[in-house]
């Protein structure tokens, strides 16, 4: 629980705020009392989606669907309006943690409590299906754990079977790891009771052994292998190994129903827990500590906290400061101290304040309350909902933890607050956006946005504004540093790709015919791609052809001809500077002439479709990026712990370290000239001076290298379904 922040109201409806319980992008749920005197957890929609008639649309049908399911295994819905000026809905609080924290917290379950939980949870799925609905999201996050039984919570994306609003098909909704394979592949009309019974069988798998059936990695790594692989069921006790192996059958006909799986349960030898109570007394523990919280909560001011937001604000803005004090008992969310990477002295700066750990708060705890800080606000700009979110949420991701990472230390000067916008990766809305944070004195620098279109159209803005704006997957090859000051780019350009894909040709490949493909789809990026690997591969050893793909939709004919013509003419290579769709037609109908040389493509081509359009014709495919994978660096390995542990065991995802490093980078400028001199034209200048040494990179500035990078390259390679980074290129080609 945190407690309620300055533009939380104290009331909503009947009920009075007592804490916050969690945020999100869609809302904020808040710990409640109604006027009777019961708990209750209040879920409210922000601002920014409701004006949107078709959120409120769903978000009534959430409400409906909510209030169908009747079981004592349920979270039933207490009250509602979602036609309030900010929609909200509460259903009963249990003061317990989900599936998900116990595990984390105190390991998997023993078996008698895993019966006890899958018997329980089938039968509220016995309500959920007889309600006529599906769940669709049946995942560790969704039970509460309280000391009678677990509870289900969260019908925001349950659905009867055959409403199409999210039966469209491709369209994979729900989590990745605890998903059918039919949702997995995006099967819309296929889903019904038997996805939520696979579902049950990863979550119960989950519970018994504190491991995914089908691992962890990337949401594309994981649903190919909930698509195509069997299950690790390791660790598994025997008793339950015939059951979860038929719930999670990839046939759903073949699974059980949930009535069969809870006289099953039911009907097992109980192992010992019958007539004690059914969780193990490490978590039953854990739930009376958060039951002696909740009564022991401070009375709440009768002063009503204005509502409003933030004049000028756009749908889907958010201002999020971090708490000054971590709460009590969160000792396992605490996050990293910057490991042996960092610590390089930036002017006016320390490293004993950046990498020292945070054990001076507790000698200072006790003694005397600290003033209240400074605040400072920096602001992401990124596309959250449109075609990079998922680049945009990797980074929103990494900033947080950042945020939350410098606000944790004892010896900070100021408080860093996190505003976050979302431009959908819409250039217009792109503009929008930073002529907004450029009006706001309080923005004292950005991160972002996203992608190179929308920084072009939002540079202008932040150059007349003297707003630092700090992008972290941006490319822009044409761009001076000198012409716009405030322009710090912490990823090499986009035709830098080149290098990577030269040194694999030379040193690895050691090619001596190749074949460049430039992809008129992709514009000026694919033509100075192909003319750079071109210039660079410029000797008697080396022969370079160029070929042109024209940009039309339907191009199967000049795929396979392209590719008969590779294979034809005995080369020894191909680049491909395309995109990752045309990339699995070109590598398919290599696969299909029998060509078996070389194939490279860049970060374009690196994406979880071109696996899944490709098939195994994707294997051996190499590809330059400008982002690392942090679960194979040794510097990052803080990060990565602390990432799982905050986004629920997921592995941090592409980009996701570099906006880590990027605000890092950023608060090492802030820090250096002090809370009093962080003005913008200030932060610009002082991060030209600034040389960070961070966990993915050097981040520093000289007059021959305009742009805060230097060894930002690498490659990765496709093999056995998934994606392999290979490493620094100088390294991986050595």
């Amino acid at each position: 629980m945190e407690p309620l922040r300055g533009a939380d109201p104290a009331r909503i409806a009947g009920y009075r705020l007592l804490r916050r319980l969690g945020a999100g992008g869609m809302g904020v749920v808040y710990l409640a009392r109604s006027s009777g005197g019961s708990l209750a957890a209040l879920k409210v929609i922000r601002a920014a989606h409701s004006g949107d008639p078709g959120f409120r649309a769903r978000f009534r049908r959430e409400v409906e669907t909510a209030g169908r399911v009747s079981s004592p295994w349920v979270v039933p819905l207490l009250a509602a309006d979602p036609d309030a000026e900010s929609p909200w809905l509460a259903t009963a609080f249990v003061p317990g943690p989900s599936l998900a924290e116990a595990v984390e917290e105190c390991g998997p379950l023993p078996y008698g409590s895993v019966r006890f939980l899958g018997a329980r949870l089938a039968e509220a799925l016995e309500a959920v299906h007889g309600a006529g609905l599906v769940h669709r999201d049946v995942k560790p996050g969704n039970v509460l754990l309280a000391v009678d039984g677990p509870r289900m919570i969260d019908f925001g994306i349950a659905r009867m079977p055959e409403d199409t609003a999210l039966t469209a098909s491709g369209m994979v909704v729900g989590s990745p790891g605890f998903l059918s394979p039919e949702q997995a592949q995006g099967r819309g009309r296929e889903i019904g009771p038997a996805s939520d019974v696979f579902s049950l069988g990863c979550l119960l798998a989950y519970a018994v052994t504190g491991e995914r059936p089908f691992g962890r990695g990337s949401a594309a790594e994981v649903l190919v292998r909930t698509v195509h692989d069997e299950p690790d069921l390791d660790g598994v006790p025997a008793e339950l190994l015939p059951l979860l192996r038929d719930c999670l059958s990839k046939d759903s006909g073949s699974r059980p129903t949930v009535a069969e799986i809870r006289r099953t349960l039911d009907e097992a030898e109980p192992h010992g827990r019958d007539g004690e109570g059914w969780l193990p007394e490490s978590l039953t523990r854990l739930i009376a500590r958060g039951s002696t919280a909740v009564l022991s909560l401070p009375a709440v001011d009768a002063t009503e906290v204005s509502g409003a937001t933030t004049a000028g604000a756009l749908p889907g803005d958010e201002t999020v400061p971090v708490p000054e004090e971590a709460p009590k008992g969160s000792t396992r969310r605490r996050f990293l101290v910057l490991g042996s990477a960092a610590g390089v002295l930036a002017a006016g700066g320390t490293a004993v304040w950046w990498t020292a750990d945070r054990s001076g708060r507790a000698s200072t705890q006790g003694t005397r309350t600290r003033p209240r800080l400074p605040q400072l606000v920096v602001a992401l700009h990124a596309d959250l909902s449109g075609n990079h979110r998922t680049v945009g949420r990797a980074q929103e991701n990494g900033v947080r933890l950042a945020v939350e990472h410098l606000n944790s230390r004892a010896d900070r000067g100021f408080e860093l607050a996190l505003q976050v916008h979302d431009d959908t990766g819409s250039t217009t809305r792109a503009e929008r956006v930073a002529r907004q944070l450029a009006a706001d004195d309080r923005v004292r620098a950005v991160i972002g946005p996203t992608t190179d279109a929308c920084a072009k159209a939002a540079l202008d803005r932040y150059q007349q504004a003297l707003l630092p704006m700090v992008s972290v997957s941006v490319g822009l090859d044409n761009v001076s540093a000198f012409t716009y000051r405030v322009y710090a780019a912490t990823r090499p350009t986009d035709g830098t790709l080149a290098a990577p894909l030269v040194a694999h040709l030379v040193r690895t490949a050691r090619a001596r015919r190749t074949v460049l493909v430039d992809d008129t789809a992709e514009g000026d990026f694919s033509w100075e791609i192909c003319t750079r690997v071109s210039e660079a591969m410029r000797s008697g050893q080396h022969t370079t052809t160029r070929r042109t793909l024209a940009a039309k939709d339907d191009a199967a004919d000049d795929f396979r001809a392209l590719a008969e013509t590779l294979t034809d003419s005995g080369a020894d290579a191909v680049v491909f500077a395309g995109g990752y769709a045309r990339a699995a037609k070109l590598a398919r109908e290599l696969r299909s002439a029998g060509y078996s040389g070389t194939r490279l493509a860049t970060q374009r081509a690196l994406d979880p479709g071109f696996l899944t359009s490709a098939g195994d014709a994707a294997e051996g495919w190499v590809f330059s990026t400008a982002f690392l994978d942090p679960t194979r660096v040794a510097a990052a390995k803080p990060f990565v712990t602390a990432y799982r542990k905050r986004f629920n065991g997921a592995d941090p995802p592409w980009y996701s370290a570099e906006a880590y490093d990027a605000t890092l980078f950023v608060a090492r400028a802030m820090t250096t000239l002090g809370a009093s001199r962080s003005e913008r034209g200030a932060i610009v200048d002082r991060l030209r001076d600034t040389d960070y040494r961070g966990i993915t990179k050097r981040l520093h500035y000289t007059a021959s290298n305009t742009r805060y990078n230097v060894d930002g390259l690498y490659l990765f390679q496709a093999s056995g379904g998934r994606f392999r980074w290979l490493g620094q290129y100088e390294n991986a080609t050595a």
